[in-house]
């Protein structure tokens, strides 16, 4: 609407001019989704809020497993609580590898838990997480001086890893007599879980 007469002078406005309420999102003019689930950020854009510390998964052995003693071996984690990415291949290799675009810094964490038959037998479990084949980080307990008969290992690493990069459980039981083996039965099972860190 034209002005009649002369032109009002340009005056800014004061708090006590503006009136407490709500501007509907439709009439800002930031760009972006505008709802419940987003902020405005200080560029004029909506964006949402937080992320998700995806990929993720937990694997653990399903089952006692076997192995030679005081030997290095695979865990064999052949089975999944869940893996977000279909990342972790719990059939043939026992490994979660970094699936395509998803390259940062994850948060593995392991349990292995040593048994030997012998009863009282057992002098040290160790645990171990390989990136690409090599060893990135071991946990050991030794009961050299006071065999025990179950000794459980843990431990939780930040790697930065690549996409394509794949990281594996290992172990080692060392028994003075018996049978040794990887604890995979129904009340306590090795395993191991990891996810992408929000960066």
């Amino acid at each position: 609407m034209p002005f009649i007469g002369n032109k009002p002078t340009a005056v800014p406005l004061s708090g006590a001019d503006i009136q407490d309420g709500t501007i509907a999102l439709a009439d800002l003019s930031a760009t972006g989704t505008k709802d419940a689930t987003t902020f405005l950020r200080g560029d004029n854009t909506f964006a949402s809020a937080g992320g998700t510390n995806t990929p993720s998964f937990m694997a653990y052995l399903n089952g006692n497993q076997t192995i030679s003693d005081a030997t290095t071996t695979k865990v064999n984690l052949n089975a999944e609580q869940f893996d977000t990415d279909n990342a972790f291949d719990s059939s043939t290799n026992y490994r979660f590898t970094v699936p395509s675009g998803q390259a940062g810094k994850y948060l593995i964490s392991f349990y292995v838990e040593g048994y030997s038959s012998g009863a009282s037998q057992l002098i040290s479990v160790e645990g171990e997480i390989r990136k690409n084949g090599t060893k990135y980080h071991r946990v050991r307990i030794d009961m050299s001086n006071n065999y025990g008969f179950l000794i459980p290992v843990s431990a939780s690493v930040i790697i930065d890893l690549a996409v394509s990069d794949y990281i594996e459980l290992w172990g080692k039981v060392d028994g003075s007599s018996g049978t040794t083996v990887f604890v995979g039965d129904a009340d306590t099972q090795c395993f191991m879980n990891g996810y992408k860190i929000i960066e």
